[in-house]
């Protein structure tokens, strides 16, 4: 079940996506000093990199396809999923089936995306895909020590819930 409410956030999480991403090309993304929050680190995917006005247009030219070719998000199976968790009674399977549906939808935005992204680290220079490469290690390194200090205080949670329940 944790899979398949995983998938249905993602989803949720990925509508966004593409305009934060079509935001950080075109240079629309707001700091939040200016109370805008920061877009998701996906769409981060370019800070730090200087490009040129020619590599701006094209990456613009390929969002603007991107979202052409987008499907819209589709409303009614969002729709469909409130009704199942709102329901009197729930229906497992029916939610298993709805999420395993929407969760596939979203597979193709992100392959979709990830094609995209793909031919923009390619418009890039080697030394940009460099810089681009080492921004990405840092904010993994970032995820690490995050999840590894999270872990760490689920164990200590876990812990201390087993002495106080004994």
């Amino acid at each position: 079940m944790r899979k398949v409410t995983a998938a249905v956030m993602a989803s949720t999480l990925a509508f966004s996506a593409l305009s934060q991403a079509a935001g950080v090309i075109t240079g629309d993304n707001k700091s939040s000093s200016e109370g805008i929050t920061q877009p998701s680190s996906q769409s981060h995917m370019f800070d730090g990199i200087s490009l040129t006005e020619h590599q701006r247009q094209q990456m613009r030219d390929l969002m603007q396809r991107a979202r052409h070719d987008q499907p819209p998000v589709n409303v009614s199976e969002m729709e469909t999923m409130h009704r199942l968790v709102t329901a009197e009674n729930f229906d497992e399977s029916a939610v298993r089936v709805q999420a395993e549906k929407m969760a596939q939808e979203q597979v193709a935005r992100q392959v979709e995306m990830a094609r995209v992204r793909n031919q923009m680290f390619h418009l890039l220079t080697p030394e940009q895909q460099a810089v681009l490469n080492e921004k990405h290690q840092q904010r993994m390194d970032q995820l690490r020590e995050v999840a590894r200090m999270q872990k760490s205080s689920d164990s200590t949670f876990f812990s201390s819930n087993t002495r106080s329940n004994q």
